[in-house]
């Protein structure tokens, strides 16, 4: 079968890799069909390394993903606890906790002491054609749904777990730094809990237009105006109550800081190149904020799902961009270069996947 595999930085083939072997009885093979092109991948993409891990070996990257179950063992089950039968399109999480550690068994699977993660060396993940994956990590798709919109679950997820993070209240103020898929998701998701205003801020103009349609009361280019101070002036000089950074870090993490609140909470959501996190310590300190990290999601896949089917959050709007499995390189130097008014790519692994009923 294809697999497109990185070997290095900006470095990918497209390969023949061995068919998967037959699924274990909690496990599924999955036809790939659509995988999102993520920003977290792109460090690996870019660096060969994303935080502390190395890119030891080529590896099959990709982690947004949905297709359709060709393969079920004797006693799979998806991650509602129903039995999973062949044909069912699926979106699949790609974290595989253990299910067995304290971190685990205390509801945070998301810090399991054992994680795996598919795309996250050396665990390859979702850009070949068919995919062996733990059937707890799957959530059947509704039919009103696209395998799109299932990839695009993973990433909302994300989105989700944040605004969990970040505690909003009806009528508080946000600020969302960085207008990428992350955070426009953010950004509807806080807008739906209520938040108001909801202020937008990125370099790019395209994607503060995506935020304004999103349901940003404000949209603030930080290469015409600094940031802080933009976000000060709109809100009578006190900042924002929570402040959700989702810019690949760097002076962002700072920004967040400076614009939250006195007791606000600070959010930090993107992974930053350096894998230093870096802030004026005296103004979080006398402010006396908040700051949460943000690992992933946990328990989101339903809450997703309900979202997307009610149309409260349009997903297929994201997608600006297509690529089929032997273009994963250009999919991925086009994120990596924000060029021709790229928010979502995704790559057609599978182009004539089983469509919906």
């Amino acid at each position: 079968m294809k697999a497109a595999r990185l070997h290095g930085p900006r470095d990918f083939r497209l390969e023949d890799l061995p068919e998967p072997p037959p699924p274990a009885a909690d496990e599924v093979i999955v036809q790939v069909g659509p995988v999102g092109v993520c920003g977290s991948d792109l460090h690996t993409y870019l660096d060969g390394r994303i935080g502390d891990t190395v890119l030891g070996a080529p590896l099959v990257l990709g982690h947004e993903f949905a297709g359709t179950v060709i393969a079920a063992g004797v006693s799979a089950r998806d991650g509602l606890g129903q039995p999973l039968r062949v044909g069912q399109r699926v979106a699949v999480d790609p974290a595989i906790p253990c299910w067995r550690c304290d971190r685990c068994d205390a509801g945070h699977p998301n810090l399991c002491r054992h994680l795996r993660f598919m795309g996250l060396y050396p665990d390859d993940g979702a850009l070949q054609e068919r995919v062996c994956v733990p059937a707890r990590g799957c959530f059947p798709l509704p039919d009103a749904l696209t395998l799109d919109e299932g990839a695009l679950l993973e990433p909302l997820g994300v989105a989700l777990h944040a605004v969990d993070l970040g505690k909003l209240r009806v009528a508080q103020s946000v600020a969302v730094l960085g207008c990428g898929p992350i955070g426009l998701l953010i950004l509807r998701v806080a807008r739906l809990a209520g938040a108001s205003p909801v202020l937008a801020l990125d370099r790019f103009g395209w994607r503060l237009a995506m935020a304004r349609r999103w349901g940003a009361d404000e949209v603030i280019d930080v290469t015409a105006d600094d940031p802080v101070e933009a976000v000060l002036a709109l809100t009578g000089g006190r900042g924002v109550e929570v402040a959700f950074e989702a810019a690949w870090g760097g002076e962002a993490n700072d920004q967040a800081v400076r614009m939250a609140d006195l007791g606000g909470r600070v959010v930090l959501v993107g992974i930053p190149s350096d894998d230093r996190a870096e802030f004026t310590h005296s103004v979080a300190r006398r402010k006396g904020l908040t700051l949460l990290m943000s690992r992933r999601m946990k328990h989101t896949y339903p809450r997703a799902t309900a979202l997307t089917l009610a149309g409260a959050i349009p997903l297929a709007e994201l997608i600006t961009h297509r690529f089929p499995l032997e273009r994963t390189g250009d999919a991925y130097a086009l994120n990596a270069s924000y060029g021709d008014g790229i928010i979502k790519a995704m790559i057609d692994v599978t182009p004539l996947a089983p469509a919906r009923s």
